[in-house]
């Protein structure tokens, strides 16, 4: 395929590319018919084409998609570069590390591994609003984040100075999707002379934020994100483009939240899980870059793998506006006009797999909530939607109250306000409190505690169902959008000249996604009217939205308990799942910045903000949302502060130096880490251990094998892998019990994913995981069939036969000593969800050789050979029936010996204790040759590292 063309870069000079134009001329009519989307993707397989993992049959596939039809194969997508959060990222810099050590023993030099695309891990996940309301509240906060997190910092600090390709953003500069909008994102990218479009994966849902910008990209698991930096494809199955025509304009008063809020509830009820969603049409060209942005980012709450917007000239004036060089924007203008695709389109432009119609104008003032984003509720209905909600039961999304006692108030006694955090790690350096079970509630880096250094006033108030506990302005949604951002300055302001307050129940804060939202709220003279409200900023990272949150008053919380208090959060967050934003907050409203402010100065939601009264101002009058509510001329007056170039340039230059907390951290330095056997949060992991320079070239047969769990349908990620709390009494809890740490140190799962001896202890390990093995029994339990004495678990489990009921930590254990080969049998959709790394990283270092199933989610299944664990179907899904009340048998695999090939048959034998047998037939779910080659090498790892050292070698 001859494609390679010449087009004229910023600087005037020839410039190579893969022509898509080109490619259509050789027989392909359809492309310029194509999503934009997709054509960027296929770009990115015309130019990685090398007959393996990129194969010329890919090529026509995709070149030939087909929008009614689009197929069910399998798209090789080579991103550009790779983004990470901290809380993602620090397991997937171990890794790399533990590689190092390996080509090192390898008798090579261990500075050639290196990531082969660029990555940048930006720290956002790990700032807490343990202190708000105060000026103090954002040094505080950053010196109890370096507190909580010295080795986790130590270890990435090593990390930057290791890796050439790695660069780390530290603490304090912003949350991961708005510097890569503002800083990281080029457009396009330039490699040996050939350019090419922008493209990454991250380690967060919310990556899609980038799309906003005419970039693809999405977010992924930590193997797969591994894979990506290592230079492999990002595997996906062929999608369904929805086409999204937006036409009219935004009435006087809606926001681009309330736009995006809109498209999450329609999307939503649609269907576009696993789809690409793309905006098109005259009301998509007329939206800022922002608000495409905030749609964009939304992308994961109403279900798509992107939610894209084409590059047009307002992308362009924003990558000017953010201080990228004239250079840079007139090669992405001159770039997409090369390959034909420049511009948003208009209706009939582009073929899409279904077409939705949305009148800008329909759209109005709205929240979502109060347990799912697409839930969405006009203004004006909140109050009678929360009445309602109050009594409805809970399996309809409601609270289950009975109506006697709606009007329950609670008094509250405070000796100081509700943002001053009690019990201060800045006292007392010692992570905190144990933490909740659900993984949406634990899936942050942080405890929940602190405290006041100063006597305030005492407070005496009342808390009632309905009162605001938190109102949040943070998340990448909205605070990178200066429109929205400034709003709420402008509501502050408008409320501080008729004299009103907020309730002292109220936590306020403020966390920016960048600084350059500190600068033109400071040039404008609005950071003062947020601070003189209580919207103090607490930190620049993800904080409330992620549920890092901090701590409640523990007299409200007390309250809260004493009246079983349904009580309310507000924030301008993307997720609202119940006890994500806090534990005892059941009621969790998504909404605009400026709608943040409206609700923190009512103090309550279950009200019509839109006609109701708010408050009462100094001089007595009654206070309604018109009255702060700011003229698109007021906001049109300070707007243009917010995109100057020199602020960006001067703010993103010199990041190392820019947080002399991290300057201050000390690393180690070289090319290889030096481990510390005494750490509980970062140890090298055993991935390499047996690592071989001749790897398998035929599979084995898996004989004798016993089962260390058998699962029913619908187990997901979130049961295998290990989240959560660290209970005292498991293996993961034992472990640090005997490390030293103790029992209030734990801190969660999700903050020691660095160490694969807490990690591996937690797999299988979730409270509500079912192994049929132990009847009516959930938790991480098992039977164990073999010779070895293993510890009792914590609960009376009946035995099976012969068998020991014990943790499946224990019994892995046991097994290894054994010499016994492991499998794990499940049902319908095994691991699905979100794409958890440690889900197939633990089932392998637990010793598990296979996974029999009747079906698999599509990224589980991918990344279980990336471990070097074999997937494998019941031809027969029946015959799941036959096996599932065999925990006493032994298993063998065969029809594996020889040469693999993808879908290949083979044997499942099941012996019984009886010594009878039999035979059920098994489908072999590799699935591609690039897949034979990662499971014979081990793992995606092992097989990368031997390309890495055949190439050094050559």
């Amino acid at each position: 395929m001859d494609t390679l063309r010449t087009f004229k870069t910023g600087t005037g000079t020839d410039g190579k590319f893969n022509s898509l134009p080109a490619l259509q001329d050789q027989g392909f009519s359809n492309i310029s018919r194509l999503p934009v989307s997709i054509r960027i993707v296929l770009e990115s397989l015309l130019r990685n084409m090398d007959g393996k993992k990129v194969t010329a049959e890919d090529i026509k596939n995709l070149a030939n998609w087909n929008a009614a039809k689009p197929g069910n194969y399998e798209v090789p997508f080579t991103v550009a570069r790779v983004v990470l959060q901290d809380f993602t990222g620090v397991p997937l810099v171990v890794d790399l590390a533990a590689m190092r050590n390996a080509a090192q023993e390898a008798g090579a030099d261990p500075s050639v591994v290196e990531p082969l695309v660029p990555v940048d891990l930006v720290i956002d996940h790990s700032v807490q609003v343990d202190f708000a309301g105060s000026q103090q509240a954002l040094d505080r906060n950053l010196k109890i984040e370096f507190i909580r997190n010295k080795e986790r910092y130590e270890f990435l600090k090593w990390g930057q100075q290791a890796f050439d390709s790695f660069k780390v953003v530290p603490p304090g500069i912003g949350i991961v999707h708005q510097v890569n909008l503002e800083y990281l994102a080029k457009g396009v990218l330039e490699k040996d002379g050939v350019h090419y479009f922008d493209s990454l994966v991250g380690t967060d849902s919310h990556t899609t934020m980038i799309n906003g910008l005419g970039v693809v990209g999405w977010g992924v698991g930590g193997i797969e994100a591994e894979a990506a930096m290592l230079g492999q494809p990002v595997t996906f199955l062929v999608p369904e483009v929805v086409g999204v025509y937006l036409h009219g304009k935004l009435n006087e008063g809606v926001t681009a939240t309330d736009l995006t809020l809109r498209l999450t509830e329609i999307l939503r009820a649609h269907g576009v899980v696993g789809k690409f969603v793309e905006f098109y049409g005259p009301g998509a060209k007329a939206l800022s870059l922002p608000d495409r942005a905030t749609i964009a980012n939304m992308a994961p709450e109403y279900g798509a793998t992107m939610g894209f917007f084409p590059v047009d000239e307002e992308s362009v004036k924003y990558l000017r506006g953010t201080g990228r060089s004239e250079e840079t924007c007139q090669t992405v203008e001159n770039y997409f006009k090369a390959q034909e695709m420049w511009g948003i389109p208009d209706k009939g432009d582009i073929d899409y797999t279904d077409d939705l119609t949305l009148d800008l104008a329909s759209v109005v003032p709205a929240v979502s909530g109060p347990k799912r984003p697409q839930d969405r509720i006009d203004v004006p209905e909140l109050g009678s939607k929360f009445n309602e909600l109050f009594e409805a039961p809970t399996s309809d999304g409601g609270f289950g109250r009975n109506a006697d006692s709606r009007n329950t108030v609670i008094d509250i006694h405070m000796p100081e306000p509700a943002g001053v955090a009690i019990g201060s790690l800045l006292d007392n350096p010692q992570p905190g409190a144990e933490k909740d079970k659900a993984e949406m509630v634990t899936n942050r880096p942080t405890p929940n505690e602190v405290d006041a250094s100063k006597a305030f006033e005492p407070i005496d108030t009342k808390l009632t169902h309905g009162s605001v506990l938190i109102a949040a302005i943070t998340s990448c949604t909205n605070t990178s959008n200066p429109s929205v951002m400034l709003a709420a300055a402008m509501v502050a302001k408008k409320a501080n000249k008729l004299g009103l307050k907020i309730e002292p129940y109220v936590k306020t804060s403020l966390a920016p996604g960048s600084r350059v939202v500190t600068d033109y709220l400071n040039k404008t003279n609005l950071q003062s009217e947020l601070d003189q409200l209580g919207f103090q900023t607490v930190g620049y990272g993800c904080t409330t939205c992620i549920g890092n949150s901090g701590p409640l008053h523990p007299a409200i919380e007390d309250g809260i308990k004493k009246g079983d208090l349904v009580c309310a959060s507000v924030l301008s967050g993307n997720r609202n799942f119940e006890a994500r934003v806090h534990g005892s907050i059941r009621a969790n409203f998504l909404m605009s910045p400026p709608l943040v402010v409206a609700y923190a100065l009512a103090g309550r939601v279950d009200l019509d903000l839109a006609n109701d009264p708010i408050a009462t101002d100094k001089d007595g009058n009654l206070v309604y949302l018109k009255d702060i509510w700011p003229t698109p001329e007021e906001l049109h007056e300070v707007i243009d502060s917010a995109l100057v170039p020199e602020v960006f340039n001067h703010l993103y230059s010199n990041l190392e130096t820019a947080n002399q907390n991290w300057v201050e951290i000390q690393s180690d330095t070289g090319d290889v880490y030096s481990w510390d056997d005494q750490s509980t949060y970062i140890q090298n992991p055993p991935f390499f251990d047996g690592f071989s320079r001749t790897p398998d070239t035929e599979a084995k047969d898996i004989v004798n094998a016993r089962a260390l769990g058998i699962f029913a349908d619908s187990v997901t990620t979130d049961h295998i892998s290990p989240a959560g709390a660290i209970v005292p009494t498991s293996p993961a809890g034992q472990y640090l019990l005997e490390n030293g740490v103790e029992k209030a140190s734990f801190n969660s799962f999700g903050s020691r994913r660095g160490n694969d001896r807490v990690m591996t202890r937690g797999t299988f390990a979730n409270v509500r995981i079912k192994n049929l093995m132990c009847d009516g029994i959930e938790g991480g339990y098992t039977q164990y069939f073999g010779p070895q004495d293993v510890a009792a678990p914590d609960q009376e489990i009946k035995a099976i036969g012969e068998g020991k009921p014990s943790f499946i930590f224990d019994a892995a254990e046991a097994y290894k000593k054994d010499g016994t080969d492991l499998i794990v049998i499940g049902g319908e959709d095994y691991g699905m969800g979100s794409s958890r790394d440690w889900a197939a990283k633990g089932t392998r270092l637990l010793g598990v050789s296979a996974v029999v199933t009747k079906s698999f989610e599509r990224i589980h299944r991918s990344n279980l050979i990336g471990m070097g664990v074999l997937p494998l179907n019941f031809k027969d899904k029946e015959d799941y029936s036959k096996v599932v009340d065999q925990a006493d048998a032994t298993f063998s695999i065969t029809g594996l010996s020889g040469k693999l090939t993808p879908a290949q048959d083979a044997t499942l034998t099941v012996t019984k204790t009886d010594g009878s047998s039999f035979d059920v037939p098994l489908v072999v779910r590799i699935d591609t040759p690039a897949e034979v080659d990662y499971y014979l090498s081990g793992g995606i790892l092992p097989y990368v590292l031997n390309q890495i050292l055949d190439n050094a070698e050559a």
